[in-house]
């Protein structure tokens, strides 16, 4: 008897999607049964709707399943959605409205205040959320969840282990985003070659609000956001996965440079604790060489879920400084989601 959750991906043809499709091939929790995508792919095989931009070939068993609409109903328990924002909004509230939960990589949910913005290491009791998000909008066995922005995560896990141990005061981020963050076919090859570019529409935006929600508390059903100040600037560069962020940081507390990196390197957390799938053994990991974290060194660490932290240092201006990396498409998108379920299933929210 097959006892693994039937998965719908909502986006399945596009970059994330594909992640979805790979990281979920051999998963013990979760069977894709379900894709769903634009009208353009609807009614063909998924051979036939995706050109397979990932390395290795696409799963054999996903070959076949014929792509539909994004709307209920598919036939899976639950879904995890990488939709367009613009197409993201309605289609994420029609699923959860029909029952189904939406573990969502999208950002059109994000910042609504019932509904989780997870990290699963650093904010796991926002899923509390979820009681006050169905009471007020009506759902019965549906729910939203999301995940942050890929630069986000990055600079959150960064950030959560000396917030836990010291408080974060302020925070400045500056940072260098590979060109998968744009999707596919992205940004042209005429504009990111020899060049970095010094604009990403609403990512500065982004991580400034996500990560105060974050890092903030359940208050009555809502989240008071964390009195942290964040600025950040973003950079396209010419690395095609991995985000690294530049990062300097003002301590609420007194702290050492050894009690720093410490913070960093013995964080660990829930999803450690109860083992889930996709939970790295250590989220966070350090290195003491000059140069490194680097993009194509270090973006597969943990399986593509841990963060690469180096150059931690005295800063002349704030308190500290420090360079944090994060694979984009798995930890700062489908594998966050991924962990994300895993987590909910591990608290009762999915299979009940």
């Amino acid at each position: 008897m097959n006892s693994k959750f039937r998965v719908g991906i909502l986006g399945a043809t596009g970059v994330v999607g594909q992640r979805f499709i790979q990281l979920l091939e051999d998963h013990p929790q979760f069977e894709v049964t379900a894709l769903a995508a634009s009208d353009r792919s609807q009614g063909k095989t998924y051979r036939a709707a995706c050109g397979w931009r990932l390395p290795g070939e696409m799963p054999e068993r996903v070959k076949g399943i014929v792509v539909h609409s994004p709307a209920p109903p598919l036939d899976c328990d639950f879904v995890f959605s990488s939709l367009p924002g613009d197409v993201a909004d309605e289609a994420e509230e029609s699923f959860a409205r029909a029952g189904y939960p939406v573990i969502s990589n999208s950002s059109s949910h994000r910042m609504d205040a019932d509904v989780p913005l997870l990290i699963p290491e650093v904010n796991p009791e926002h899923l509390a959320l979820i009681e006050s998000q169905r009471a007020a909008r009506g759902y019965q066995s549906g729910y939203l969840v999301t995940n942050p922005n890929c630069s986000t995560i990055v600079i959150a896990m960064a950030l959560a282990p000396l917030h836990r141990n010291f408080g974060v005061a302020s925070c400045i981020a500056t940072t260098m985003q590979a060109i998968s963050g744009a999707g596919y076919p992205g940004v042209a090859a005429l504009d990111i070659t020899d060049n970095v570019l010094p604009f990403i529409g609403g990512e500065e935006e982004k991580i400034e609000s996500e990560a105060i929600k974050i890092l903030g508390r359940v208050n009555e059903g809502k989240i008071d956001n964390a009195d942290v100040l964040v600025s950040a600037q973003c950079n396209r560069v010419n690395v095609v996965d991995g985000h690294l962020a530049a990062m300097r940081v003002k301590l609420a507390q007194t702290a050492s440079l050894d009690q720093v990196r410490e913070a960093f390197n013995s964080f660990t957390s829930l999803p450690q604790e109860l083992k889930l799938h996709s939970a790295p053994a250590k989220p966070i990991i350090v290195r003491d060489e000059v140069d490194r974290p680097q993009p194509r060194l270090d973006r597969d660490a943990g399986n593509g879920m841990s963060i690469t932290i180096g150059r931690i240092g005295p800063d002349n201006v704030l308190d500290y400084r420090f360079v944090a990396l994060g694979h984009n498409t798995i930890r700062g998108a489908a594998g966050a989601a991924i962990l994300n379920a895993e987590l909910l299933v591990a608290r009762g929210y999915l299979g009940t």
